[in-house]
């Protein structure tokens, strides 16, 4: 994905200010606090005056009437409109009430359809109320995000959303979703230190920006830009100056429309001249070529039209996507070709544990995304694990700092996917990593550092100690000694085996744990 790259503007006004190229203390002097106490309660009164609270100003919408007089305004439309008129002066109040009725219809269903979803959009908006803790006066305090300035140094840990652009001052192996910004969809590695003034956007490691999510460690920041100053600010802002677009269907109404009434124009004229030169009255021709063009006018199509584009708005939001211009619809059906940079950027962003193998035995495991639905097999026929497979699923369960739940009817993750990922693939064993959690209570953790390259958590077993560990299969296979067989005997450790596996799992576009 790309999108400006500008160096983040000073929160009071000044020329920009790239931030990421100052040391932390050297930000916080600059926006005049103290991170060790953060603001005091007048200063933060006085920063929220000038600056205005932390959201993104909503663009001033439509009127009703414009909305409604909106749908008028097609070329057709206005030729039944006129044709309507022309049938009123003639008498003719049947055929003038059928006009205007389908004139009508048209433009009620285009207003409900973008009034609902204008209605839907604002809804979205509102509910976006993110509380977070900041430090003020040398306390911890929680306020809604839209009460930060810059300058606050807000308090951040797993599963938080970033709520403003944020220069951070520490980090603990902190992790960020970044995807909604930069199309990534492994999480990025945070640090603290300065980075060279031209470092891109994207590699800005000591920033966090607003909207995305902290999926592991914790760490605090400095505010540096909050509402429409952010960089999701920006997009919005280049979103709603963008010009509007012609859909290719609304692109051959208006062609086809046009040359309509070139050709009814023509026929009419046509037949008054042919009328006079017969030696009809103007009057009586005028009647027959006002009735010609009321024939020839298609005056379903709009209502043909609207209806199947609304019948398409109805099927899209069954899979909750909400479509503001009937039109619009109509598009993704025009396309023929899509470019795509990376995995993220068009796919769902979630992860699935699609092979496990143990002591030699290779399950496949089915399912889609995090829903903990899919059968376990073997060479195409369901099978139930064996030990050293059930060992491996629940020290991914153990090993983990990720959490599942059930919202209005979706299967949601808070944390790393790959983590979401091992959790899901334990359920679908039958093994609920809370019940787990129960079992073997979590004593101590060692978070997944890249340069460990592996995470381990400690546990009270049944009778002693446990130790769990997943990461990268080059940085832990070379310390295991032995490995538990199917018959629940260890034995020694099969390196070229396993090593073969994995090769033969990356070769299919597998990540290997």
């Amino acid at each position: 994905m790309a999108f400006p790259d500008p160096a983040i503007s000073s929160a009071d006004g000044a020329p920009d200010i790239a931030w990421h190229a100052d040391s932390a203390e050297a930000a916080a002097r600059r926006l005049s606090v103290d991170s060790a106490i953060g603001l005091t309660g007048d200063d933060a009164a006085a920063r929220l005056a000038k600056h205005g609270p932390n959201r993104l100003t909503e663009m001033p919408g439509k009127p009703a009437w414009r909305r409604f007089a909106a749908q008028l305004t097609e070329p057709l439309v206005l030729v039944l409109i006129a044709a309507g008129v022309i049938t009123v002066a003639l008498g003719e109040t049947v055929d003038a009430s059928v006009i205007f009725g389908v004139v009508i219809v048209n433009a009620i269903i285009g207003y409900w359809q973008e009034a609902k979803a204008e209605g839907a959009l604002a809804a979205l908006a509102r509910s976006v109320a993110t509380p977070v803790t900041v430090r003020r006066d040398g306390h911890r305090k929680h306020l809604d995000a839209a009460q930060l300035v810059p300058g606050d140094i807000v308090l951040l840990n797993a599963g938080d959303r970033i709520p403003a652009d944020l220069r951070l001052i520490q980090q603990h192996e902190m992790l960020t979703d970044d995807s909604m910004l930069t199309g990534e969809s492994q999480p990025a590695c945070k640090q603290a230190g300065p980075l060279p003034a031209d470092t891109l956007l994207a590699d800005r490691l000591n920033m966090a920006y607003a909207g995305t999510t902290i999926v592991a460690g914790q760490g605090c920041g400095l505010v540096i830009a909050t509402g429409d100053a952010t960089e999701t600010g920006r997009i919005a802002d280049l979103i709603a100056t963008a010009p509007d677009m012609v859909t290719p269907l609304t692109r051959k109404m208006d062609t086809f429309s046009r040359w309509l009434l070139w050709a009814i124009g023509g026929l009419a004229l046509l037949t008054v001249a042919v009328g006079l030169l017969r030696g009809e009255t103007a009057f009586d021709m005028f009647i027959a070529a006002v009735a010609l063009a009321i024939g020839a006018i298609p005056e379903g199509l709009p209502a043909a039209v609207t209806v199947t584009l609304a019948i398409g708005v109805a099927r899209m939001a069954k899979r909750r996507a909400i479509i503001r211009h009937l039109p619009a619809v109509e598009t993704l059906g025009s396309t023929t070709v899509i470019c795509s940079d990376k995995t993220g950027t068009l796919t769902e962003n979630a992860m699935t544990v699609r092979a496990l193998w143990g002591s030699g035995q290779d399950y496949v495991l089915g399912g889609h995304g995090y829903t903990p639905d899919g059968a376990i097999s073997v060479d195409g026929v369901a099978a139930s694990l064996d030990e050293p497979a059930r060992e491996c699923l629940i020290a991914g369960a153990l090993c983990n700092d990720a959490s599942l739940r059930h919202e209005h009817g979706q299967w949601k993750i808070t944390g790393d996917p790959t983590e979401a990922a091992l959790i899901v693939a334990a359920r679908k064993a039958e093994l609920d990593e809370h019940a787990l959690g129960t079992r073997f209570p979590r004593i101590d953790v060692l978070p997944f550092d890249a340069c460990r390259q592996f995470m381990a958590t400690a546990h009270l077993g049944e009778g002693e100690g446990v130790i769990y560990v997943k990461g990268a299969l080059e940085r832990l296979l070379p310390q295991c000694v032995n490995q538990l067989g199917a018959n629940g005997v260890t034995a020694p450790v099969e390196h070229s085996a396993i090593e073969a596996m994995a090769h033969a799992y990356a070769e299919q576009g597998m990540r290997v744990l």
